[in-house]
């Protein structure tokens, strides 16, 4: 894992999943108390969208005041442009890489995963984008224990707490004394439209939702994109036209389910 040493932070801001959609990680980034945070740690899939270089300069321009994480579309993205074949099952990713500079490609793939950082309250936090084992694990807010336990079994009895993205669906749970988060999608959110984000305090987590101009935010995203898809894509994703449940239905492994 990842460490920063020795720093604590009071307030972090934990962003995921922005998936190259720049306006509404814009809107997210101007809330006040992500401003105010000690840090923004974004946990990963950062640009796989219609706008993937305009994200990942605009999360650049934000300075060591951002700590990027990888998510497993950050991966696959470095992939695709090292020539490896890669499986994905949209037709953005392949067109996102395709997008991006040396220079981007070369970030993506320095990403760390999983990261952890001590802050205020809470001690050493781990953040990570499926779970701390796998960037690409799916563990949701209501998999059995033994899913969980298996997601966070071989971490260090003192790492109390950990923060995820991956599955877009807000949630805090209690896990076996250990506290999971995750922040939800910027991008590609499943329940409602607009940001989801998160902010740890001295010990306190809170969700929160930043809003948008829907139909503004999606003409937006059409006028800022070439992918050829790019209607059909913010029609879907900017809008938010898959519910939590068609989510955690599709996500659910079978042996799961009852």
């Amino acid at each position: 894992m990842a460490s920063t040493g020795g720093s604590t932070y009071g307030s972090i801001a934990v962003l995921s999943d922005v998936h190259g959609v720049l306006p509404v990680l814009e809107a997210v980034l101007e809330e006040p108390d992500v401003r105010a945070a000690d840090l923004v740690v974004v946990t990963g899939d950062h640009a796989s969208g219609p706008q993937p270089r305009e994200v990942l300069d605009r999360l650049q321009r934000e300075g060591s005041r951002v700590l990027l994480v990888r998510g497993n579309a950050d991966r696959e993205l470095v992939a695709l442009r090292r020539g490896a074949a890669v499986d994905v099952p949209d037709r953005v990713t392949p067109w996102a890489a395709d997008q991006l500079t040396d220079a981007q490609v070369d970030l993506l793939e320095s990403l760390p995963h999983p990261v952890v950082l001590e802050v205020s309250g809470f001690g050493p936090v781990v953040f990570c984008h499926g779970s701390p084992r796998r960037d690409d694990e799916l563990v949701l807010v209501d998999s059995p224990v033994g899913r969980w336990r298996a997601a966070l079994g071989e971490l260090p009895e003192g790492h109390r707490t950990v923060v995820c993205g991956h599955t877009h669906m807000p949630f805090v749970r209690l896990l076996d004394r250990r506290l999971v988060v995750n922040a939800g999608s910027v991008g590609m959110p499943y329940g409602r439209p607009g940001g989801a984000w998160a902010l740890l305090d001295d010990g306190g987590v809170a969700l929160r939702h930043t809003g948008i101009d829907v139909d503004a935010t999606v003409a937006q995203v059409i006028a800022g994109s070439t992918y050829p898809g790019r209607r059909e894509w913010a029609d879907e994703y900017v809008r938010a036209a898959n519910s939590d449940v068609d989510a955690i239905e599709a996500f659910t492994p079978a042996g799961d389910r009852p």
